[in-house]
């Protein structure tokens, strides 16, 4: 029994070092925040024009021109199985890097910069949906919700 405490208190101890000192820019989708470690994002943009690509992946929205530059924009409703925002609606883009590649992640609308306390880190729920734990790195809980840290990689090697 002191051994199943000694492990909780560890795992207790590693979540909440894992959520210390970590800055994340806040971005809405569908109603929900998520957060992106700052140091994974280069630039925020509203794209002027989406070009759709024939035959791709349903989660890319198509290409945008960022200064000069071809830039896949990726579509977060669609990543996260979410319906589509009303027709017209502005997106803005989190620009980001995987790989040696810009891509643009489309969200409904991006906030600010927080430094959440490493207290109110948690491991994913286990009541998440499967594909958001999978996309997940963890959630703080904030005064007004739950911020779900998203992981650029498992967002990339995310299709269909």
């Amino acid at each position: 029994m002191a051994r199943a405490a000694t492990r909780e208190s560890e795992l207790q101890a590693k979540t909440k070092a894992a959520g210390e000192g970590r800055q994340f820019v806040t971005m809405t989708v569908d109603g929900q925040q998520f957060g992106l470690p700052i140091l994974d994002v280069h630039d925020i943009v509203v794209p002027e024009k989406i070009t759709r690509v024939p035959l791709a992946a349903r989660e890319v929205a198509g290409l945008i021109n960022l200064r000069g530059k071809i830039v896949t924009a990726i579509d977060m409703r669609e990543v996260l199985r979410l319906p589509p925002g009303p027709v017209g609606a502005k997106r803005v883009g989190v620009t980001v890097s995987h790989r040696g590649e810009t891509y643009t992640l489309l969200v409904d609308a991006v906030g600010e910069v927080i430094e959440p306390s490493g207290d109110a880190f948690e491991a994913n729920p286990p009541t998440l949906d499967a594909r958001w734990r999978h996309l997940a790195d963890g959630v703080y809980r904030l005064e007004h919700g739950l911020l779900i840290v998203l992981k650029i990689d498992r967002i990339m090697m995310t299709e269909g």
